[in-house]
């Protein structure tokens, strides 16, 4: 697929995606939709690609929905009138996939699903969607120049893109319900507070920071391991009991101890670097992904 909104660039192991409508800061489109999900699927199964990481070109990161799209600006079908029930029931039909099920929260589950790790280098302003896409990114660092802000319930919507799960899990419920009520557009210094971002970097100093921990984990772990711990943490840590845990864990560490896991106790033993041989996703256990 050729991207007209996004840049692609994989080098080394580290895949670089950026939004690139810089004209319109990065403003988010249908377009920009379908190209994401179609980026992060295919991130997610090339053995080549180690760590993802996001940013924006020019000033912006994304300053959230393209507003000016005419008719309905997100792109849905107003002469629906689905029920749960129907989207439940027609969850993956074109009419619905299209008209009905929100694109932002389409792009978040792409995340989701990924097996691959993700930092966002929030450059610029963050808004809206543009806030939301990263909350299912492992790990957010930020500009002194970013503004990021959930500014939904301010222009008569709700929060989307799946972030009604994922933002109380990042920052608790009660800052989550804060930040949407409050539709605050918070300084870079405001969103490390509220443990949005891990930290926060001079513009030239950015994807540098990002680069360096995506270096550091394309180095030294195994792409298996890593893979299989990214959603062991998001799926066991939304399950009813521990014991829901326990099954998965010991199933991934049953098959990590006899490949990489061999690998890495002897280098630890000899004291020298690891050597893993397994990809991700060629070499996920035969119970990947055993939430189907």
């Amino acid at each position: 697929m050729t991207y007209t909104t996004l840049d692609y660039q994989l080098g080394d192991g580290i895949l670089t995606i950026t939004l690139n409508r810089p004209e319109h800061m990065n403003s988010f489109t249908v377009t920009m939709a379908n190209e994401l999900v179609d980026a992060i699927n295919r991130a997610s199964d090339d053995d080549d690609v180690r760590v993802i990481v996001f940013t924006g070109a020019g000033k912006a990161f994304c300053a959230g929905m393209d507003l000016t799209a005419e008719g309905n600006v997100f792109g849905l079908n107003e002469e629906l009138e689905p029920s749960l029930e129907d989207v439940e029931e027609h969850y993956e039909d074109p009419e619905y996939i299209s008209g009905v099920r929100d694109t932002g929260g389409r792009v978040s589950l792409a995340l989701y699903e990924c097996c691959k790790p993700v930092i966002a280098a929030i450059n610029g302003a963050a808004v809206g969607i543009g806030a939301t896409m990263t909350l299912p990114m492992d790990i957010r660092l930020a500009s002194t120049k970013a503004r990021i802000g959930f500014v939904f319930n301010k222009i008569g919507i709700t929060p989307e893109a799946c972030s009604t799960w994922f933002l109380p899990r990042v920052v608790g419920l009660s800052q989550a319900l804060e930040l949407t009520y409050s539709a605050e557009i918070l300084d870079a210094d405001k969103a490390k507070a509220y443990g949005l971002v891990k930290d926060v970097y001079e513009p030239e100093e950015l994807l540098d920071e990002a680069y360096k921990i995506a270096r550091h984990i394309a180095d030294n772990s195994s792409p298996v391991a890593i893979a299989m711990t990214r959603q062991m943490m998001y799926r066991n840590s939304a399950m009813p009991h521990p014991r829901d845990a326990h099954k998965v864990d010991s199933l991934a560490i049953f098959y990590a101890s006899q490949k990489d896991g061999k690998e890495g106790v002897a280098s630890f033993l000899e004291k020298r670097k690891a050597e893993f041989t397994q990809k991700a996703p060629s070499d996920l256990p035969a119970f990947y992904p055993w939430w189907d």
